[in-house]
């Protein structure tokens, strides 16, 4: 009876001890799910890792743009206080400009001043060019012989005429050449106009009479006459008194011709 019941009884149940042993179960052995785990772990130290790379790189762009932006800073503290400084060199400059632009017209009017007291001082005397020099010569009657044979002015005149002082202009010449001018100063204004008005005696000769002037001044006739002799071609009546063209009775102005008027 018990060998047919052992005969038919069905196979031995497992025990605990045989789950235990079962080869997927063994410590030897992984399972499928155990090494998608640890893959995953393993993917998300390496992305730790990468990420903890990247925080580094982070701070350390953090740190070099606090430091530029530091820099930028101070760099526009720099240029605010070279633009406050250049406006107050700029002042300066328009200031000294000011001054300067002051003092040039000052300047300008104190030589203009010197020139027309020059000129003042010379109103009554006459240049005469063209006389012959002689050694030891009297340059005084020099000037009146010639005024009485070439100017033609009687000789009871000549002899009244006053001259404060009469002398060739220059130092004497080492070479023979063009003789030096007589400088001529009349005793009286009229009788330097009366000698004057005979200038014209001396047409087509290489002699001349003229008043005196400064340099500045003629330098400036000399500018002058062409422009003169234009508006006479032209039909105009034009006279220079002293630096200044009158034509048809108006002064003629001309920022790039007369500056001086200016």
């Amino acid at each position: 009876m018990k060998k047919a019941q052992s005969a038919s009884s069905p196979a031995k149940s497992e025990t605990p001890s045989s789950k235990r042993l079962r080869p997927a179960d063994s410590p030897g052995t992984t399972s499928p799910a155990g090494k998608d785990i640890a893959d995953i772990l393993e993917s998300i130290d390496k992305r730790l890792s990468s990420f903890d790379a990247r925080l580094s790189l982070v701070e350390i762009l953090h740190r070099e743009f606090k430091c530029l932006r530091e820099s930028l800073e101070f760099s526009q503290q720099q240029v605010e206080t070279l633009a406050a400084e250049n406006a107050t060199l700029r002042e300066s400059v328009k200031c000294l400009t000011e001054n300067v632009t002051q003092l040039n017209r000052e300047n300008k009017k104190i030589k203009e001043t010197v020139i027309d007291l020059q000129a003042r001082s010379m109103r009554d005397n006459l240049v005469f060019s063209g006389i012959p020099e002689a050694a030891g010569e009297d340059a005084e009657a020099t000037v009146k012989s010639f005024i009485k044979n070439h100017l033609k002015l009687p000789e009871d005149t000549v002899k009244n005429i006053v001259f404060d002082r009469v002398h060739r202009l220059g130092p004497i010449r080492a070479t023979a050449g063009r003789p030096r001018p007589i400088v001529a100063k009349f005793g009286h204004f009229k009788q330097k106009e009366h000698v004057k008005s005979r200038g014209r005696e001396l047409k087509g000769t290489d002699f001349s009479v003229n008043d005196q002037f400064p340099k500045e001044i003629l330098e400036r006739r000399r500018v002058l006459f062409p422009i003169r002799r234009g508006f006479i071609q032209k039909g105009s009546r034009a006279v220079i008194a002293v630096d200044r063209l009158y034509v048809d009775g108006q002064l003629h102005r001309d920022p790039d011709i007369t500056p001086w008027l200016y």
